[in-house]
Formats: structure tokens, sequence, C-alpha cells
């Protein structure tokens, strides 16, 4: 019960802080994202038993960086050009592991190469959910807030029915928790509570909605056990310890950061 209490009282904190800086501006939108991405690349270098000094440090500048030039661009800071800069430093880890003496050249790569896309490009693409030249009408807090909400209410009806009905493992090897039940429920609720929210605010037509909550649930549900997967490799129940009840910035955030390019591309195809 008191696990319970902390972890709904610290997802409610966490949540204000989120949708706070969401509705804010889009500055303060990026300083949470910037957040996100340092302590997540740390908690990335953890997963992969990255235990390089200088490895850990490279992985933070390149994570950084390639969310800070989209990031720029994105705030009108500078122009869309520099955003080539980010071809020099996909190098940088090539470069890294060949002047490496102690560590090989595999587990460099992903470790850095697995924060670059699961945590930097995806915070990019949600700074990019504010511009109208990308999703017109759309565009801006409300969609960045919509995208959350669906994930959200995935997350909690999952869990619900889960626990209700569940009886047969999804995917078992990697999080034995999960069931088919529970996530069937899980996206026939999400369905339900987009369906509604779009006949009201005639933001979609109702088939483009339901398409919106097939794409964000089952990559939602795929980036959950990425991270699981890893976390299991790495032999940790977390993968941090910075939000009580509920771990680290990964188990937070994978299902959000997992679905996000897709989401977008899906938005765009719109």
């Amino acid at each position: 019960m008191k696990e319970l209490l902390i972890r709904t009282v610290s997802g409610l904190l966490m949540g204000v802080v989120l949708l706070g800086c969401v509705l804010v501006s889009h500055w303060t939108w990026a300083a949470l994202l910037l957040f996100i991405i340092a302590v997540g690349t740390f908690e990335m270098s953890r997963l992969m038993k990255m235990n390089s000094i200088m490895g850990i440090i490279i992985g933070e500048v390149l994570s950084i960086s390639f969310f800070a030039l989209p990031a720029l661009v994105t705030l009108q800071v500078i122009e869309p050009r520099w955003l080539l800069l980010e071809m020099l430093l996909a190098m940088m880890p090539f470069l890294y592991a060949l002047f490496s003496v102690k560590h090989e050249a595999k587990p460099i790569f992903t470790y850095l190469y697995a924060s670059l896309t699961f945590l930097s490009l995806p915070s990019s693409l949600m700074l990019f959910m504010y511009r109208e030249d990308f999703f017109g009408a759309l565009a801006g807090a409300k969609l960045i807030i919509m995208v959350f909400c669906i994930l959200w209410v995935n997350d909690i009806f999952a869990y619900l029915t889960g626990k209700l009905l569940g009886k047969h493992k999804l995917f078992p090897r990697i999080s034995p928790g999960k069931t088919i039940e529970g996530s069937i429920g899980g996206l026939v609720f999400t369905m339900v509570s987009l369906i509604i929210f779009c006949h009201y605010s005639s933001w979609f037509p109702i088939p483009h909605a339901i398409g919106l909550a097939i794409v964000a649930v089952v990559f939602g549900t795929l980036g959950d056990l990425s991270e699981s997967m890893l976390k299991r490799q790495a032999g940790v129940k977390d993968s941090g310890k910075l939000i009580p009840g509920h771990g680290g910035i990964l188990d937070r955030f994978d299902s959000i950061m997992f679905s996000v390019p897709f989401i977008f591309v899906y938005l765009l195809l719109l």
C-alpha cells in the first residue's frame, strides 16, 4: 500500500512538472527534454555496462548535441543548414572506438547509438511538434499533451486489465508481468478514449484516430519491452532511482521515446 501511494504521488508530481513545462513555452519544454536526455544517457551507460568515464562523457556530449542542434533550429535560433553538423557528430563513435585501447567497438557503438536513437531523436521530434509548418492547427502544446495522454491511458488500462483478466503472457522471455489480455485492454480503452475525444474536438476523423491509437500503443509497448530487454541483460530491476516508485528516466519514458518517431511520421502522413 505504501509503495502504491509513493508511486501515485511521484507520478502525479512528475505529470504536473511535465505538463507545466509543455504549457509554459517551448523553451521550458526544451529544458526538460535536455534534462531527460542527460539523465537517460547516463542510465543507458549503466545498462550497457559502459565503465569508461571518457566513454560516458562522449555519450553525454553526443546525446545533448544531437538534441541541441534540432532544438535550436526549432526555436529559430540557428538556420536549418546547421543540422549538417550532425553528420560529423555521427562519426564520433567510430573515432572513439578507433582510438580506444581498452574497449571493443561493439559495446561502444551499442551504448552511443542506443542513446541517440532512444533519447535524442525522439526528443527532437517532440520539440518539432510546436511547428505549425509541420502540423498546422494541431501544432503546439496540445499535440504533445495528447501524445502523452494516449500512452498514459494505455499504460493505466493495460495494467488494470492485466491485473483483472491477465492469464496469457505477452513476452515472458523479456517481461513476465505483461499479458496479452492487458495489452488488448490497453489498446481498446485507448482507442475508445481517443475516438470520444476526437468526436467532440474534431481533431481527426475517427479512422485516423483509431490508426493513431494503434500506432501509439503498439510501438509504445515495443518500447517498454525493449527497455525491459536492456534491464534484463544488465541484470537490474530499474534503469535508475530518480523517480520514487517508478525507477529511472528510461523506466518512465521508454514507451514515449520509442513510439514518438512512429507517431510523428503517422501524423505527417495525415
